[in-house]
């Protein structure tokens, strides 16, 4: 897990960062998350606490099995339904076992996605979308054989996918990175690798957002709620129908090239955008070199980058008062915090590289999803999880041409029957 304090440049002569631990191991928590009812989690049951349970669920589900596992993931246990009856073990879960994987050359595998919070209040959630990590079990699948861990359970000595026959063509000779090669191979058998990846975002999504109040618990402890950002790796499978299932978000991920030397790019390449992201790394300066002056922080981002609704702060309504909730973003409305919230976002995006924001996603396309969370006199309902305050400044959107360049920045409003969109 990587979280880092960023200082405020104003304050020191050079920018200074801390490393720390701050509230996501209520994400990171194995058996936690395992148990957390959440959607693309196979159900799993703590043990002795949830037996009954337990019982109930094989007695509905005959055909199920399940792995034994405790919250380090050092120790994994294939069991059947005679072994779960018979298991007095404390402190562990049983978790329901996905027996249909999808093979690639017989092997099974998992997918890493490298996932980025740079923000708890309001929250932002970003991946590395330039490749994803896929490891493979060392020993193929069939015929399937619990006693042998490297059949079904992805360890240090995984089979690399440069030696994974159905796909070394594609990363080998035509240099595509792992992602690209699942999704080529999946295309060459008809299948439609988009659903992989929709289903992942959602999923960490979800996930970050189950836990989002928690999180900011502990961030509120804090006097600077804005200078920490975290990265982990959510590891998936997916089964041979393309439905993907969350298996752990480790808050450790392993970045070092020793054992696979060829991997060495896809780490550096993550730290370098995630670097870039949150500004810890940036192009404009070097870290010995003193901190930008106003007029270098305005070229990177200045109030008209972030100005919006030219129309209605321009009318007489938003002149004499800020009572109105289209006024609240008109500049000389903003709070200090907000001006901040919008900079920061509007830096991230710019300096995003390789990865992809997924929360808030695209208001292209989920406009539609959130204008159903609106209630009466402005109440969001629990299950969409936004902090009603922010839900003006956090859904930031930037429309480009079919040729990559940027149109405009868009910014969106909502009120009691509407739902509006501002575009600069």
């Amino acid at each position: 897990m990587l979280w880092v304090c960023r200082l405020d440049r104003r304050k020191f002569k050079i920018p200074l960062y801390l490393l720390s631990s701050i509230g996501c191991g209520y994400i990171t928590n194995k058996v936690d998350l395992a148990t957390s009812g959440l959607k693309y989690i196979p159900p799993a049951f703590k043990l002795p606490k949830d037996r009954d349970k337990l019982m109930k669920y094989i007695d509905n589900n005959p055909a199920s099995s399940f792995v034994e596992k405790n919250n380090d993931h050092r120790n994994i246990f294939f069991r059947n339904k005679t072994d779960l009856k018979k298991l007095n073990t404390n402190n562990t879960f049983v978790q329901e076992f996905v027996g249909n994987p999808l093979l690639i050359s017989g092997h099974k595998f998992d997918i890493g996605i490298y996932t980025i919070i740079t923000s708890i209040e309001p929250l932002r959630i970003y991946i590395y979308n330039g490749d994803a990590i896929l490891r493979f079990c060392p020993v193929k699948y069939y015929p399937f054989d619990s006693k042998n861990l490297d059949k079904y359970v992805v360890g240090d000595d995984y089979l690399p996918i440069w030696r994974v026959p159905s796909l070394e063509y594609y990363y080998n000779e035509l240099d595509f990175g792992m992602k690209e090669s699942l999704n080529a191979y999946l295309k060459s058998k008809g299948k439609e690798p988009l659903k992989i990846w929709n289903q992942i975002e959602d999923s960490i999504r979800l996930t970050i957002l189950s836990k989002e109040q928690d999180i900011l618990n502990v961030v509120n402890r804090f006097k600077f709620k804005r200078n920490f950002f975290e990265m982990m790796r959510f590891d998936f499978i997916v089964d041979e129908d393309l439905n993907v299932f969350l298996l752990e978000a480790n808050m450790s991920p392993n970045l070092s090239s020793a054992h696979f030397p060829p991997n060495q790019l896809l780490y550096q390449q993550v730290l370098y955008n995630m670097f870039s992201l949150v500004g810890v790394g940036h192009r404009l300066y070097k870290a010995t070199q003193p901190s930008r002056s106003k007029a270098e922080e305005q070229m990177v981002v200045s109030d008209r980058n972030i100005a919006v609704y030219p129309e209605e702060c321009s009318s007489m309504l938003c002149r004499e008062s800020c009572v109105s909730s289209v006024c609240q973003l008109c500049k000389h409305c903003l709070s200090y915090d907000t001006k901040e919230y919008l900079q920061e976002a509007y830096r991230e995006h710019m300096d995003k590289g390789d990865c992809k924001r997924i929360f808030p996603p695209s208001m292209v396309i989920k406009v539609h999803v959130y204008s159903n969370c609106i209630l009466n006199n402005n109440i969001f309902s629990q299950s969409c999880q936004f902090h009603q305050k922010f839900w003006k400044i956090i859904l930031l959107k930037i429309n480009y041409n079919t040729d990559g360049s940027r149109v405009n920045v868009c910014l969106m409003t909502v009120g009691v029957e509407n739902l509006k969109t501002l575009c600069i």
